[in-house]
């Protein structure tokens, strides 16, 4: 049985003014921490994650697992939505992650790419998704992030990447100035599976105004959630399963300095897994 991840971080977002600071260094933590777990990692960092190169990462790391295997996928950037083209969400609006060429290539990557993608997985190949971004927010495009915050939310206004003629209208025929959807999810939450036993642990919990924050803490940036995630993991116990790891994390978040909720979603059975095994 093999343990395989892919850890993707992503700061620049050319062409945005949303520029992060945390994602690279997340991305690099869990990345040493699940190769000490024994896990082969591949990375995507900055420039490196570009739409194309996500989702051939993502397919090759499941199209070369096997029944046992287990796969962990880290996301550290920006969240986002556009609109929905086929129809399948109540809100109208796809949730989808932002990846490094979004701007200058105008595409996200949805909710329905990676569930399409994840369905092709073979029979008992379980799938650890670890989200540290957010999906939450307005439409209208965001004032220019300020280099040095100390926080800011890890999400992506349509308004900063997509053409005025494809952003929603309100009744008016204006560009809407909010429009949050109702479920306010990471794509990831569509397309992991509970009864195949995968697991799902974001650095917010789903709906309106709820937000994952780039955090600079004891001088080094990282995401707020990525960084008492990791935390928390070195103080369990060996044997230690995702519940227990969460309520850990519960400990640290929400603060007062990041008003956050982390959330996990899978089945009882997933939820008692031994962390990372």
């Amino acid at each position: 049985m093999a343990k395989k991840a892919l850890c993707i971080g992503i700061n620049n977002y050319p062409g945005t003014d949303m520029d992060l600071q945390g994602c690279v260094n997340d991305a690099t933590d869990w990345a040493g921490v699940l190769a000490e777990r024994g896990f082969k990692v591949a990375s995507l960092l900055d420039e490196q994650a570009t739409k194309a190169a996500m989702l051939k990462a993502m397919s090759e790391l499941i199209a070369k697992a096997s029944k046992g295997d287990t796969l962990v996928i880290t996301f550290s950037g920006h969240g986002t939505y556009q609109p929905d083209t086929d129809g399948d969400e109540v809100d109208g609006l796809d949730e989808a992650l932002c990846p490094y060429d979004l701007q200058t290539n105008g595409e996200a990557l949805t909710d329905d790419e990676i569930r399409n993608l994840f369905l092709t997985r073979k029979a008992g190949v379980r799938i650890v998704l670890i989200s540290d971004s957010c999906h939450s927010g307005t439409v209208t495009r965001a004032a220019k992030a300020e280099k040095d915050a100390d926080s800011r939310p890890r999400f992506m206004p349509m308004g900063n990447w997509l053409p005025d003629k494809m952003l929603p209208r309100n009744r008016a025929g204006k560009v809407a100035a909010t429009m949050t959807g109702p479920a306010g999810t990471t794509p990831f939450f569509g397309a992991y599976s509970n009864k195949l036993g995968d697991l799902l642990l974001s650095g917010c919990k789903e709906g309106p105004n709820n937000f994952s924050y780039d955090a600079r803490i004891k001088g080094r940036f990282n995401g707020a959630f990525t960084y008492y995630a990791l935390k928390a993991l070195k103080s369990m116990k060996p044997g230690a399963n995702y519940a227990d790891w969460h309520k850990a994390i519960a400990k640290y978040l929400p603060s007062a300095s990041y008003p956050q909720s982390p959330q996990i979603v899978g089945s009882a059975t997933a939820r008692k897994g031994k962390i990372f095994e």
